[in-house]
């Protein structure tokens, strides 16, 4: 008791039980949900057991086809403060996922891009281009760190750490760090030698 007294405080506390409280009643295989919470599209979303959320997380569901789930996220996934996630086809997190405060992960964005015949025209307000999407996979026991963005089509590989304030445009193996604007591998694991190396 002494230890949450001294990171929380007395009031900390009180706001840590009323949350723990309410968890229980609405999201019950849930750890700890921090609130606000905003959940939107329930149906479509599936999340695992020992979830845990900061506050001011936002989770986004709008499947194009209004049939399948579009979100995953599997077992003791801990998301801290203001963590947004939206997918119209397929996010999927895996287990034992820890992500840091200020993260965005989205398989989807209005309009195209690519430099080809079916770019968007930017005279169309962003609002009104046609929704363009690819899968999202983030693995088990990745962690992403402060201020990432993960972009539509990317999947990151078991293991894997995303370095704060990184932009991921594209597949990271496992067993990485990642770290820049676009995301670049700078260290692997080497399971010979028990370590993380720059021979990359």
């Amino acid at each position: 008791m002494r230890q949450y007294l001294d990171n929380y405080g007395v009031s900390g506390i009180i706001k840590l039980a009323l949350n723990y409280v309410r968890t229980k009643i609405f999201f019950k295989n849930a750890r700890l949900i921090r609130f606000p919470f905003d959940l939107r599209g329930k149906k479509y979303i599936e999340i695992g057991s020992g979830f845990t959320t900061g506050v001011g997380c936002r989770i986004d569901a709008q499947p194009l086809d209004k049939k399948n789930k579009s979100i995953f996220i599997g077992n003791n996934v801990q998301i801290n403060d203001y963590v947004h996630i939206t997918g119209v086809k397929s996010v999927k997190i895996g287990d034992n996922v820890l992500i840091a405060s200020k993260v965005y992960i989205s398989d989807a964005v209005h309009g195209s891009y690519k430099g080809n015949s079916n770019d968007s025209n930017p005279k169309i307000p962003p609002n009104l281009r046609e929704i363009t999407y690819k899968e999202v996979i983030i693995e088990e026991n990745v962690w992403i760190g402060e201020n990432v963005s993960i972009l539509p089509g990317v999947k990151i590989g078991f293991g894997s750490i995303i370095g704060a304030n990184s932009v991921i445009t594209k597949d990271v193996p496992k067993d990485s760090i990642v770290c820049g604007i676009p995301g670049e591998i700078i260290k692997r694991y080497n399971p010979n030698l028990n370590r993380w190396s720059k021979d990359v």
